[in-house]
């Protein structure tokens, strides 16, 4: 019923994740979540909803993280705490 949801940060997936895939893992989570591959016609609404608003955190979730020692961008070291 679901595949494996992939790592969409670096150094795993080695360029930023696309739309496709943020929503591909978000639509798998809910699958996963619901136990539905597709919702029926009066569920239609809230599994679409639920897909947005868990594509949408892991947008947010992807653009805040901070990814140290994996070859991803890493502070200067002359910022105070580089290592």
């Amino acid at each position: 019923m679901c595949r494996s949801i992939k790592t969409l940060r670096p150094p795993v997936l080695p360029e930023e994740a696309t739309e496709d895939d943020i929503r591909a893992a978000a639509l798998q989570y809910v699958r996963k979540v619901s136990g539905f591959r597709a919702p029926a016609a009066h569920n239609r609404e809230v599994f679409d909803r639920a897909v947005q608003e868990i594509a949408d955190a892991t947008r947010e979730l992807l653009a805040g993280i901070e990814v140290r020692g994996g070859g991803a961008a890493r502070k200067p070291a002359s910022e105070p705490g580089a290592a």
